[in-house]
């Protein structure tokens, strides 16, 4: 039984990749989009419908409600114990998604400290008192690193990074394990890379196709069920600036652009986490990806 990671930028073809794999090697494929754990969050996050699935069983999709918030420590106690559940069925399993720290849950030993409630409660008001970019700024200059990865609209990340850097001392990142603590030590872990200009153009294709397939819809539906309510769903790209748009805050074309621009954001920020990984195995554009990952894990397994 093998463990596969399919990681990567946002709209680079992982979702695909993974059922053809899957199909391939008798596996299940367990989810690590941190907002593909949402019921009813389907066309902003290219959740793949069930016709979409090709009969693989795929796990950790639709958990959540919108109200409800996810921790990095829940994750990894679930997917660690779906991970146990495929095995012991004798299939193997692939994780997909581009949600980095998910994935390094899954593989290492995330020991954060336990959260500080007088810290936190400083930093929470601090944020309020002066506004998340005083925070993230402090951020850039204790841990340039975290800073690259996290998102500086993610207030609850930005909060955390800080918090961990004031109860232990060290950089936020220094908390994170080292690649020789995997708890699956034998898993392999595929990337997939594309060029800037190729990635900008699928980004802003896809970005219309979810306009087109109702997200708008979507949302207002959502916001009926308390999205706006919970503090990690409604940050979603997509989802966040339709809900700006609801509130009066933007048009429904510039919410449309600035979903494509905080996109591009982002998978520059997942290719910076996913480049300091020196375990994953990068698969360009002009490789035949499938038979590529074929190749390769038939050549570890001799």
């Amino acid at each position: 039984m093998k463990t596969i990671v399919i990681c990567g930028a946002t709209a680079t073809g992982k979702s695909d990749l993974a059922v053809s794999l899957a199909k391939e090697i008798d596996a299940e494929i367990i989810n690590a989009d941190s907002m593909q754990l949402y019921r009813g969050m389907d066309i902003g996050t290219a959740k793949l419908d069930i016709s979409e699935r090709g009969g693989i069983e795929h796990h950790l999709l639709d958990v959540l409600d919108v109200t409800e918030d996810a921790t990095v420590a829940w994750y990894q106690g679930k997917a660690r114990g779906v991970i146990s559940e495929i095995h012991a069925r004798g299939k193997s399993a692939v994780i997909v998604g581009g949600t980095g720290l998910y994935i390094k849950a899954i593989l290492d030993d995330l020991n954060f400290p336990d959260t500080d409630p007088q810290v936190r409660e400083r930093l929470n008001s601090e944020a309020e008192e002066f506004g998340v970019a005083t925070l993230f700024a402090r951020l850039q200059l204790l841990d340039p690193a975290a800073a690259a990865a996290i998102d500086i609209q993610n207030v609850r990340r930005v909060i955390r990074a800080l918090e961990v850097i004031e109860i232990t001392g060290q950089p936020f990142t220094a908390n994170l394990p080292r690649e020789d603590s995997s708890k699956y030590p034998d898993a392999l872990q595929f990337g997939l890379v594309m060029d800037r200009e190729k990635l900008t153009e699928r980004i802003d294709a896809r970005v219309d196709l979810m306009w087109e397939k109702g997200l708008v819809q979507e949302v207002d539906s959502l916001i009926s069920l308390g999205i706006t309510q919970g503090t990690t769903a409604r940050r979603a790209l997509g989802y966040a600036q339709i809900i700006a748009m609801r509130a009066g805050e933007m048009s429904e074309a510039l919410a449309n652009e600035e979903t494509k621009r905080a996109t591009r954001q982002y998978a520059r920020r997942q290719e910076t986490w996913f480049s300091r990984d020196a375990r994953i195995q990068w698969i360009s554009p002009v490789q035949p990806r499938l038979e590529t990952v074929l190749q390769k894990i038939n050549s570890t397994s001799k």
